[in-house]
């Protein structure tokens, strides 16, 4: 492998503060130095990068990938390509495939295909319960030595109480996390969030108290059992507030949302779009602009792509019939970056909630610029134009919610391990 150069580019690192231009070598897949004006080896190749930044590889802690089980809509190979489009290094692979990661032996064979196809690392969960039903605890002792981040039942609500008592309590002995969709499932049997936009469209609704109650209450039994919860595409003010304050308190407690909950609200399922039917359904405006405030004040920890691929056939159904999901891996850097734009995040806060972040709450080696460290980067133009289009995205999984969106902010290259593996 020839050492690499990339030069003249805005380096921000948010794990040390780093935020200056300069150049960055990359020796034998590693970041061998960076810093002003380096000195040009011989026979490396350069990058020139004048006007771009270049940020650590994006750590994206929930994704589906379809494989094994669901390869008509995605495959590890596929998703692989659609992350690098977007400078995703890492990704935290949801155990909702067929069967569950509920076996130690599926945790390593994921695990070893990303490594398999030298441009990511994937980061398995581990199932809360077996097979993903809801029903009795899996093995996390030997789920988490054989290299499960967390355990999650993925888009399924870990429901009853008694249950997530014992999942809080099982994890805690084993120092890892229960990583919960923050739904009351009593109440979740809708296709939109309850309002007058359901009923104008005659749609069965959600409540927006569904996802507080569900995070009230896994609070209250963190506080019981001392363990830890991990909320994932928090979309509510109300759920925020009380993450807020368990927080305030000292709980073990965190969260993440997705761009769809704070780029879109419910106005995107008019004409029955189904690219935008999601779990959790999009909120009311007021909802997203509490997650934008989440965003900036800290209270959410990280920004996730909440990657659910689904098959056209899938989507080309009733509204009300059509499965709840969006492809999230190839939108999730220039998505994100729309809020910098706009004036609402700070340029080092997004890359740190896409970044170094994730990669704290899931101690994944990951999300940081530093020598010695293996080289997974990102280089992007901030300001560079581009439209989502489904049907002309990367990867295989085409249903994103933002088509026809004109954005700004365009991956020029993605180097895993040294390796350049899109650009």
């Amino acid at each position: 492998m020839r050492d690499t150069l990339i030069a003249g580019a805005r380096i921000i690192d948010p794990a040390s503060g780093h935020d200056r231009l300069g150049d960055l070598l990359i020796r034998d897949g590693v970041v061998a130095d960076f810093g002003a004006s380096l000195d040009r080896p011989d026979g490396a190749d350069i990058v020139t990068a004048e006007h771009c930044i270049l940020c650590p590889g994006l750590v994206d802690t929930r994704a589906s990938l379809g494989e094994p089980g669901f390869e008509y809509r995605e495959t590890i190979a596929s998703a692989a390509v659609a992350a690098n489009a977007s400078g995703i290094t890492t990704i935290a692979v949801l155990p909702d495939n067929a069967p569950a990661t509920d076996d130690p032996a599926l945790v390593r064979a994921i695990a070893a295909a990303g490594e398999a196809t030298g441009r990511i690392t994937l980061a398995p969960y581990g199932a809360a319960t077996r097979a993903c039903r809801g029903e009795a605890i899996a093995e996390y002792g030997l789920l988490r030595q054989a290299g499960a981040i967390a355990f999650t039942d993925g888009a399924r609500t870990i429901g009853p109480a008694a249950l997530m008592r014992r999942a809080l309590s099982y994890a805690r002995g084993f120092g890892a996390m229960i990583v919960q969709h923050p739904e009351e499932p009593s109440l979740a049997d809708g296709a939109a969030t309850e309002g007058a936009r359901a009923t104008l469209m005659g749609l069965p609704g959600i409540p927006v108290c569904a996802e507080a109650m569900l995070v009230a209450r896994d609070i209250a039994l963190v506080e019981l059992t001392g363990g830890a919860v991990h909320f994932a595409h928090v979309s509510t003010g109300a759920a925020l507030d009380l993450i807020r304050h368990a927080k305030q308190r000292g709980l073990a407690v965190t969260c993440d949302t997705a761009p769809p909950y704070f780029d879109l609200n419910e106005t995107a399922i008019g004409d029955f779009r189904t690219y935008a039917k999601l779990s959790p359904p999009l909120r009311i405006e007021a909802d997203r602009l509490a997650v934008v405030s989440a965003l900036a004040d800290g209270t959410i920890d990280a920004i996730a792509s909440d990657h659910q691929p689904r098959d056209a056939d899938d989507k080309r159904l009733p509204f009300a019939e059509a499965a709840p999901g969006g492809a999230g891996l190839a939108t999730l850097l220039a998505i994100t970056l729309a809020q910098v734009h706009s004036g609402a995040l700070g340029l080092g806060t997004a890359i740190a909630l896409l970044t170094v972040r994730p990669a704290a709450l899931f101690g994944l080696d990951a999300g940081r610029i530093a020598k010695g460290k293996p080289a997974d980067l990102c280089l992007f133009a901030p300001d560079r134009s581009w439209r989502i289009e489904a049907g002309n995205l990367p990867g295989k999984a085409q249903n994103t919610p933002f088509d026809g969106r004109a954005i700004e902010g365009v991956v020029l290259g993605t180097w895993k391990a040294g390796r350049r593996v899109f650009g």
